[in-house]
């Protein structure tokens, strides 16, 4: 027993998928550690290898992927990045997810339908991760799917302080896009010294789920610069008009705040061509040279991930940066 030698040291390892490094790398000189170097590869049927180039025995694992197109592939390739650490003796895996692919599918609208979100959970808990950080989750519930502690980060301090300082308080009124993200819209309000709030009552046909009708702004808009908040832009159809809808009613300016820039199909066109001054997201998803707009403003969410997975490293509390209070 002599010649044993144990250590109690704990050891930060932070791997990243292929589908977002530049995020990954961010994250990495904030906390000063590098990351880990991996091959990761497809096969010419599709299929992807995973091996790591070092020890990652009794690590503290971290492994970021945000779940952009092609989303199931790069689903799949943290799932084996997981499921590589398990077998390969890390301590403890968290699974970074600065977008969780399949967040819209968390409840079924009609019959005979999945609830995706779950479902990503189960594979996560199954794959071997201990822990989930993610940002702004479309719904709250998903935190209750994953069978473990789960951190809800908040892009709320990044977007509204930038909206505070860009556009002053007085004359802004925060406009939630529907009835069902008030709450959020609330919390924005408290971030901007109590500024006014209003929403867009709007109508959805639950067989084209990703579009809806702007039907009329409830609460006083006239002549105030509308701050639009939204979890991601998708197709962009219900953020833009919202903004019409607004500046029917009489809006003096229109601002768009998301924190997830998805922009799927014509979301880029409908941006540019509507009135909006200004789209400001964060960096949760990589946006494309071809996606980029003079009015697009893309802050990173980096600072905020650093933190988390510092403080969970360290066994701190993460609850000042997910509640938005940060």
């Amino acid at each position: 027993m002599s010649g044993l030698k144990r250590t109690t040291e704990k050891n930060l390892m932070l791997f990243s998928g292929r589908a977002h490094p530049d995020l990954a790398r961010e994250v990495a000189d904030l906390l000063g550690a590098g990351l880990v170097p991996t091959s990761s590869f497809d096969f010419p049927d599709g299929e992807i290898y995973v091996r790591f180039e070092e020890s990652v025995r009794g690590s503290d694992a971290f492994v970021m992927q945000s779940h952009i197109r092609p989303v199931n592939q790069w689903i799949m390739e943290q799932l084996i990045f997981v499921d590589a650490l398990k077998r390969a003796s890390a301590k403890r895996i968290t699974v970074v997810l600065p977008y969780y692919g399949y967040a819209r599918q968390d409840k079924k609208h009609r019959g005979r339908e999945p609830i995706s979100a779950r479902l990503m959970a189960d594979l996560f808990k199954t794959a071997g991760a201990d822990r989930l950080i993610c940002v702004d989750l479309h719904t709250s519930q998903i935190q209750g799917f994953f069978d473990g502690p789960v951190d809800h980060l908040m892009a709320l301090p990044i977007l509204s302080e930038y909206v505070a300082e860009r556009y002053g308080a007085d004359q802004l009124t925060v406009v939630s896009p529907d009835a069902g993200r008030i709450k959020v819209a609330e919390q924005w309000s408290a971030r901007l010294g109590g500024a006014p709030l209003a929403f867009i009552h709007k109508t959805r046909d639950i067989k084209r789920p990703t579009e809806a009708i702007a039907n009329r702004v409830v609460g006083e808009v006239r002549d105030r610069t509308c701050v639009l908040v939204d979890d991601m832009i998708g197709t962009a159809s219900t953020i833009t008009k919202a903004a019409d809808a607004l500046l029917a009613a009489g809006a003096g300016d229109v601002v768009i705040a998301a924190t997830h820039a998805v922009l799927s199909g014509p979301a880029v066109d409908r941006l540019k061509n509507c009135r909006a001054r200004e789209v400001i997201v964060t960096n949760t998803l990589p946006v494309p040279s071809e996606h980029q707009l003079d009015k697009l403003t893309t802050l990173s969410i980096a600072p905020l991930i650093a933190r988390a997975v510092r403080e969970v490293f360290e066994d701190g509390s993460v609850t000042s940066l997910f509640d938005g209070n940060a």
